[in-house]
């Protein structure tokens, strides 16, 4: 891509809204896939409080919908031309947008993936993300557990985000399948697993329309579906109500990856079983601070010790607490929950 080619990028359909950070210093640039969901909405809160406090200048995009890798790969290239000092990307492709990381990287910019790891992850400078396959684990595991002999049956269906399986997808599914006890057979993969209690995946854009139209779909395909994984609450609350058109609302298992105060709601009210709680706002905090050091120092963050990424935690929320796996409680999911 060439620079030249670049002055429109501005007028291009994206939510793009500087901060309330308008003094005169080094700008960060926050690009998430969305700016309705409520994580990225917290994310974006937790970068905005964040600059304001160190003196910098925010400046925020996202795409139109989840999945929108154009409009990301044109913030890039507007963050490059208003010479900001560094990005925080949550990436809809993780491997498409690299070339355009790359471009900002080398003009100089300190890139941070946010939650979503670029493939490969070194593409980015540093990572600060949830551990995802955990994330993923501890509700298989819970739902394992809270099955007991019954997981051996199971019907299980993964409601998942897009086609082109970005990290953060392929993760938490690989790891709710083998906190389960699935056999996995690419874990870099999702769908090529031979255990017969997987009816199925479907992609839901992560959102509430997208959860209840793959859970029609996987239902279509199967009505005796008993456990149900999601990549995010907003899919298990569609998922949820697909179920209850049909009357199966209660004699379905439904576990996610969250933590949002929707969600941990919905755990409360027995919609999802339990749910791992992530912290986007210190993801985005984390980041800016990194951006700040990095303008200041020419420091670059470093990894959690033997990951390959920054941790930024997470927790099982759940009042159904299950032998061997750990959790928190549902008051205590409330007073760190988030949108």
């Amino acid at each position: 891509m060439k620079l030249a080619n670049l002055a429109g990028a501005t007028a291009l359909a994206v939510t793009a809204m500087a901060g309330s950070a308008m003094a005169a210093g080094e700008t960060v640039c926050l690009i998430t896939k969305t700016d309705t969901n409520p994580f990225f909405v917290k994310m974006k809160e937790g970068a905005t409080a964040k600059a304001e406090e160190l003196g910098m200048t925010l400046k925020a995009f996202a795409g139109k919908v989840d999945g929108d890798h154009e409009t990301q790969v044109q913030a890039i290239e507007t963050c490059i031309l208003d010479g900001a000092k560094g990005i925080l990307l949550t990436a809809s492709d993780t491997s498409s947008i690299v070339p355009a990381v790359q471009q900002a990287r080398d003009a100089g910019l300190l890139v941070i993936a946010l939650d979503t790891p670029l493939e490969p992850i070194d593409s980015a400078d540093a990572t600060f993300a949830t551990d995802n396959f955990l994330a993923g684990l501890l509700i298989g595991q819970w739902a394992k557990a809270s099955l007991g002999d019954a997981a051996n049956d199971a019907k299980i269906a993964t409601l998942d985000l897009a086609v082109s399986q970005p990290t953060v997808d392929v993760l938490r599914n690989q790891g709710f399948l083998e906190g389960f006890g699935v056999d996995l057979a690419d874990p870099n993969v999702i769908g090529d697993e031979d255990d017969p209690r997987l009816v199925g995946s479907d992609v839901t854009a992560g959102n509430e329309e997208g959860g209840r139209r793959a859970m029609e779909n996987l239902l279509a395909k199967d009505p005796t579906i008993n456990v149900v994984h999601t990549i995010n609450e907003p899919a298990a609350a569609g998922a949820y109500e697909a179920l209850k058109a049909i009357g199966r609302e209660n004699d379905v298992l439904i576990v996610s990856v969250d933590g949002g105060c929707p969600g941990v709601q919905n755990v409360a009210d027995g919609v999802i079983g339990a749910t791992s709680q992530q912290y986007p706002l210190l993801m985005a905090s984390l980041g800016v601070e990194a951006v700040k050091k990095w303008a200041d120092e020419g420091v670059k963050p470093e990894n959690t010790p033997g990951k390959d990424f920054y941790d930024t935690g997470v927790a099982l929320v759940t009042d159904q607490a299950a032998e061997g796996v750990e959790s928190i409680s549902v008051k205590e999911g409330m007073d760190l929950c988030w949108g």
